[in-house]
């Protein structure tokens, strides 16, 4: 059983979920996203992430009417891939469609850029065989330094809200 804290950007409250490997993410519509498919190769039990990053993926999903292959979205720093400042830490970041075809991942980054769900898409040139796509909850490190700071989940993230640009 998972421990999943998400930022509820509505109520600006965290909010803790229990699930099994096998159930949908909180927010998640129609099952399109797993506990197993978010944590991914993460050996955590416990991670993170927003309602407005469950909200991007639920609208990217379902506007790409078609299943999206994930690579991963949670990845502590030491698990291998990204650095300490990585959004996948915040569990904010989604990197998809290594199984797609490039005309596929075309299609899906140029979507996802369109969409305005998501703070930023990656260029292809500096992920050409997957596409990745950050919410843009709050800067890097304030929904981590909240979690583990020891705040009540009733505590705000400290950090203006928005897009990284």
């Amino acid at each position: 059983m998972a421990k999943i804290i998400v930022y509820n950007n509505d109520s600006r409250r965290m909010e803790t979920y229990h699930r099994a490997e096998n159930e949908a993410m909180p927010y998640i519509q129609n099952n399109t996203l797993s506990v197993r498919e978010f944590r991914g190769s993460s050996r955590s039990p416990t991670f993170w992430t927003s309602k407005r990053t469950m909200e991007a993926w639920n609208t990217t999903r379902r506007a790409f009417a078609a299943p999206i292959p994930l690579g991963y979205a949670f990845k502590r720093p030491y698990e291998g891939g990204h650095g300490t400042q990585s959004q996948h830490y915040s569990g904010t970041s989604f990197d998809v469609g290594q199984r797609l075809t490039s005309a596929q991942r075309a299609s899906l980054r140029n979507l996802a850029s369109r969409l305005g769900v998501w703070g930023y898409v990656e260029p292809a040139h500096l992920t050409p065989t997957w596409v990745s796509g950050i919410s843009g909850i709050a800067p890097s490190k304030s929904l981590v330094t909240t979690v583990f700071s020891g705040l009540s989940p009733k505590r705000e993230v400290v950090g203006k809200s928005g897009s990284f640009s």
